[in-house]
């Protein structure tokens, strides 16, 4: 790595402090800035979905709680997301320093760095996925022949539906072919497409599951019933290897706020809902109507632990229909800061995997 001379370094540390609202990510983005560890101004680009699955990233935004659990020495940048897939492109390139997102991309982008990009440093939510379907499909087998929509090719809900499909032998493709057509498209337009009568189905996160009931489908499947327990990671927080390196202090205060994060939303259920319609409708020109957040809130479990032994399972998953090959998972997990945390606060600590 070419090191800058000092006098350049000094230079850059000088406009980061006077102008961080307009070069902050320059400064994020640069090594040096990294090998400076936590000792000046850092910025700290999130990344997350604007769904109810990201409920405690949607919390923490809007309520200011990553805001105050990082400091005055840490500015911080959000950008949304609409699948997985996505995002990881985002940190792998770079623009992107943690992210909220969902188990089959975590494991493909611990795959293909060969287990060195990524660190999942604390689970966020469990549940709220479900199959939507037209009133008139009540079996797995009437789908032949139908059009099924998921998130992204690759996304956590794409892998899904294609293991229940294994499951319940009916093939598919890539491209989109065999007997059930998966549509990968962004959750907001599966609404329209659903009520257009051009898809009959789709495998989506809240609030797009009850958005789809309320336009006249069914839940075909609750995912919930498809795990032990009832219980499969839907959200981990992600944070990339570099940075957790360069700067783990902001990392653990990164965690804190995940974990004050869902206790608001678990202690504070009204106002973590009415947080949710609000910063929501600040990112699409519409606020969430509370009473299809309420509608969705109860198929969710807002957790700290990152449940493990699921996204193992999400893997097999994803092997099974060929969108990924197998993979060890040894070293994915870094759960140290969130059970100092944990510890600090007197609750009970999650098991490293």
């Amino acid at each position: 790595m070419r090191r800058l001379p000092l006098r350049r370094l000094v230079t850059l540390a000088t406009l980061a402090v006077v102008g961080a609202a307009t070069l902050g990510t320059t400064a994020a983005c640069g090594d040096d800035s990294d090998a400076a560890g936590d000792s000046g101004p850092v910025t700290l680009r999130l990344g997350y979905f604007p769904n109810l699955t990201h409920a405690p990233a949607v919390v923490g935004v809007e309520k200011g709680i990553f805001k105050e659990k990082l400091g005055g020495d840490v500015t911080l940048e959000t950008k949304t997301f609409n699948a997985g897939p996505a995002a990881i492109e985002a940190v792998f390139s770079g623009a992107l320093d943690a992210t909220y997102i969902g188990p089959n991309p975590t494991v493909n982008a611990f795959s293909k760095s060969k287990g060195e990009a990524v660190r999942v440093v604390s689970g966020a939510a469990s549940g709220g996925v479900a199959l939507v379907v037209k009133p008139g499909i009540t079996s797995a087998e009437q789908l032949r022949g139908k059009k099924i929509a998921t998130p992204q090719l690759g996304n956590t809900q794409d892998v899904a539906l294609r293991y229940w499909l294994k499951e319940k032998g009916l093939a598919t493709t890539k491209e989109g072919g065999g007997d059930v057509k998966v549509v990968p498209q962004e959750n907001a337009q599966t609404v329209e497409t659903f009520g257009s009568g051009a898809i009959d189905g789709a495998w989506v996160p809240e609030p797009f599951v009850s958005r789809l009931v309320n336009a006249g489908g069914k839940v075909l499947v609750d995912e919930r019933d498809l795990w032990p327990d009832k219980k499969f990671v839907i959200t981990n927080l992600l944070v990339s290897t570099k940075f957790l390196k360069a700067h783990p202090d902001v990392v653990k205060k990164l965690v804190e706020g995940q974990v004050a994060a869902n206790e608001f939303v678990n202690t504070k259920p009204d106002e973590a809902q009415q947080a949710v319609s609000e910063h929501i409708g600040k990112i699409t020109g519409k606020p969430l109507d509370i009473k299809l957040i309420k509608q969705a809130w109860s198929t969710l479990e807002f957790t700290n632990d990152p449940i493990a032994s699921s996204l193992k399972a999400g893997l097999d998953h994803a092997v099974a229909v060929g969108l990924t090959q197998p993979v060890d998972l040894n070293g994915l997990y870094d759960l140290k800061y969130l059970n100092e945390v944990l510890k600090a606060e007197g609750k009970p600590e999650v098991t490293q995997p």
